[in-house]
């Protein structure tokens, strides 16, 4: 069997781990990989090339190739954001030709829900797929997890700490975004680890007239005056309207929820804030334990479901078991936090109402 693998949207920690495991386990089974580089950007243009391995637009990989990358970041195939049947026109006929081109019994997709709805659209053509669901936000619908969510939240929480010497210093209210546009999963945890003040998620719009009393009263009782709130980037003030999602970072940068509470809070409390948005510093460097031990473990399902016959399915984790859900159960939506079970929405906290049952991974 010959099996293609491809990375789409943004890199996060632990690719490279699972990357590692489909080639090791394709190996030990007999099996070939080749590498699709820059996701479904690079498949279109290796579609329209006439020699995609000699333009580095695919590349053989074997045990040679992947020793070691289990250590880095990001991904040795590189990626883009790319939606192959819209961007620049609808390439569906040309990467059915590569994937006969290129003689590829299946597909191995690691991505978030953009990226994997192209595996969901090309696997109702009859491609033997398998996804592996990737996202800082961890709002992949079908799985309780996605490959780099606990490093992004390890990040989180170690540059949360490290702040509070300065906010100490200069007895200020610190506001930390964090990436999370339509879940605040990432906010929700990394801020109830820190033990921050309060949250702000992507589920519960911002009333200042609750919050702002609340950050100037943590920061009047904290014997070193100073307060943190943590807030998810597609958290909303009520009554604002809704930034648009779907823009890039850049259309996006006028629209920070950080800086318009930061404002608010001088405007009507007097407060100086320090905003710092960890942005791509959450994705970046080596994955930790938790990422390259799901990687590694996402991987050799994946070969396992190809070796099985069992395609259009998605690895994932639910109730802390390793399983698959049907590939297009992507399509039903996007994961949400449970704010009922898990936040408390009137004091802008994490709470947990009930521990006793619930799986390892509690968010």
């Amino acid at each position: 069997m010959r099996i293609g693998i491809l990375t789409g949207g943004g890199d996060v920690p632990g690719l490279n781990a699972c990357i590692r495991s489909v080639v090791l386990n394709a190996c030990e089974g007999g099996h070939e990989v080749l590498g699709l580089r820059r996701g479904w950007k690079g498949v279109v243009d290796a579609a329209h090339s006439a020699d995609p391995l000699a333009e580095g637009l695919v590349m053989p990989l074997g045990r040679a190739e992947v020793r070691g990358i289990d250590r880095r970041g990001g991904t040795i195939l590189h990626t883009s954001r790319f939606d192959p049947t819209r961007d620049s026109g609808d390439h569906t006929q040309a990467v059915l030709g590569l994937l006969e081109r290129l003689g590829l019994d299946a597909l191995v997709v690691l991505g978030g829900d953009g990226t994997l709805q192209s595996a969901v659209h090309f696997h109702r053509l009859g491609v033997p797929v398998v996804a592996v669901p990737k996202t800082m936000d961890n709002d992949v619908f079908g799985t309780d997890y996605a490959i780099g969510f606990a490093t992004a939240v390890s990040r989180s929480v170690a540059a949360i700490n490290a702040l509070r010497t300065t906010c100490a210093s200069h007895e200020r209210v610190a506001i930390v975004e964090l990436f999370g546009r339509r879940s605040g999963e990432t906010a929700l945890l990394a801020g109830f680890l820190a033990q921050v003040d309060r949250t702000a998620i992507a589920e519960v719009p911002v009333v200042p007239e609750r919050l702002l009393p609340m950050l100037a009263d943590d920061r009047a009782t904290n014997p070193e005056g100073y307060a943190i709130l943590v807030v998810s980037e597609g958290a909303r003030i009520e009554g604002m309207a809704e930034a648009n999602l779907d823009a890039s970072a850049s259309e996006r940068a006028g629209l920070g929820i950080g800086r318009q509470i930061a404002r608010l809070l001088h405007a009507e409390a007097g407060l100086g804030a320090i905003v710092q948005e960890l942005a791509y510093l959450m994705r970046a460097g080596e994955p930790d334990a938790l990422d390259r031990m799901v990687g590694f473990a996402f991987g050799a399902l994946a070969v396992q479901l190809l070796e099985e016959g069992r395609h259009g399915r998605m690895v994932a984790l639910i109730d802390g078991n390793y399983t698959s859900s049907e590939i297009g159960v992507i399509m039903q939506g996007a994961r949400r936090v449970d704010v009922a079970r898990l936040f408390d929405a009137q004091a802008y906290r994490p709470r947990l109402n009930r521990v006793e049952g619930l799986p390892m991974f509690v968010y």
